[in-house]
């Protein structure tokens, strides 16, 4: 039998999550224009080291980010502020993603450092509070997450533009157990926010000069919501003749990644969020692990850069957070120096930093003391990148392992 009571008692928070998500819509189509950094009298950034081994890895970042910054510091054009309160005991205590102070906190700088937060599953010890991450994309409203992905030797130059605040994950504590037997999730696709994705992402194909954009969706199958992804992206291209798109299915692109005949054509993937959380995973797997990527979160008013992996407790517990890995940290730092402008900065510490995990590795990291600590990793990226002459040893080392993949 139909119990007409839970239907009706679904049907009613069903109808509070669209009323949010169409004052959302309103809330689009009035949203700022870009920031000009060139045009601040003081950039500001804040530096939010999350919790597990996030303070330590960040505080590695954070040693590289000021020594490239350290005359516009010194000039009072950059102001760097610490950040607290992303803690999982701390958010805990408020029971909210992110705690009131913490948020007015983030709202006054421009962009942020952060690192790793603990998202509690079934099981932990916490309450199942939402994702910090998920919380600040939509309170900043970062609406592009941008991870680069290069593999030299492979071919391998890619950059995904996974959509940040929509999709499966935006009303991912939403959803409804309508009966002991049946419980439902929503996925949101609006129009004003799937537009502003798939258009960042043709506009870094075209500034770039790659032109060359592929859509990633579902939609034979995810009709409605995929399918108006694919169907804007259409109309979007249009825009942009000299870029070249074509759309794929997730299940295959994944199979493609791998596949040597095929992933060295992608250069620049679009798709929806929770398609983008998985694929570029698998992306960092390919260029040496999770560890060697960093991400950068992108809005018209805020943008925020870290890690994309976790913030792994169990580090902390057992006492070697301090050897934890910090490359996908100062990766987020490179990618927020090429996001202010800093683009000859971004240039040489992505080259320092293929000069020390992918070719010469004088410092290893094994998160144990076997290996270097996060703060001996980052000097010897500061003295790569200060080397006279790393233009030349970065060209030398890909040009060797290109020659020894085609052998």
């Amino acid at each position: 039998m139909v119990d007409e009571k839970a239907i009706q008692a679904a049907q009613e928070k069903f109808g509070v999550l669209l009323r949010r998500q169409l004052e959302r819509v309103e809330v689009l189509k009035n949203e700022p224009d870009w920031t000009d950094y060139s045009k601040l009298d003081k950039l500001i950034i804040g530096v939010c080291g999350g919790d597990g081994i996030g303070p330590y890895i960040c505080a590695s970042a954070q040693k590289v980010m000021e020594v490239l910054l350290a005359d516009k510091i010194k000039a009072g054009k950059v102001e760097i502020r610490q950040i607290d309160g992303l803690t999982i005991e701390r958010r805990v205590e408020v029971m909210k993603a992110i705690p009131d102070d913490t948020l007015a906190a983030l709202k006054e700088c421009h962009v942020i450092l952060k690192g790793p937060t603990t998202t509690p599953k079934k099981g932990d010890p916490w309450p199942n509070i939402e994702s910090a991450n998920v919380a600040m994309r939509k309170e900043l409203d970062l609406f592009a997450n941008v991870r680069p992905v290069s593999v030299p030797e492979l071919g391998i130059n890619w950059v995904f533009y996974r959509e940040n605040t929509e999709g499966s994950y935006a009303l991912g504590s939403d959803g409804v157990n309508v009966t002991d037997d049946l419980a439902m999730d929503f996925c949101v696709a609006t129009t004003q926010g799937t537009e502003r994705i798939i258009r960042a992402g043709f506009e870094h194909a075209k500034k770039t000069g790659v032109n060359y954009v592929s859509l990633v969706t579902k939609a034979n199958i995810i009709k409605t919501t995929d399918g108006k992804f694919l169907s804007i992206a259409e109309r979007v291209a249009k825009d942009y003749p000299e870029v070249q798109w074509d759309d794929w299915f997730i299940d295959i692109t994944t199979a493609k990644l791998i596949d040597p005949a095929r992933r060295s054509n992608f250069k620049v993937f679009v798709l929806p969020n929770l398609y983008g959380d998985i694929i570029t995973d698998e992306a960092a797997q390919i260029q040496g692990g999770v560890g060697t990527a960093g991400s950068a979160n992108i809005g018209k008013r805020y943008a925020m850069f870290e890690a994309i992996h976790g913030s792994a407790p169990r580090m902390v517990t057992e006492g070697r957070a301090q050897y934890a890995d910090p490359c996908s940290m100062i990766k987020a730092v490179a990618m927020m120096m090429e996001h202010i402008g800093e683009i000859e900065k971004a240039k040489k510490l992505n080259m320092a930093l293929d000069i020390t995990t992918q070719f010469e590795k004088k410092l290893v990291m094994t998160g144990r003391d076997t290996g270097a600590t996060g703060d001996e990793f980052a000097q010897y990226v500061l003295d790569t990148m200060a080397r006279p002459d790393i233009e030349t040893v970065w060209q030398n080392y890909i040009d060797e392992s290109i020659a020894k993949a085609k052998n």
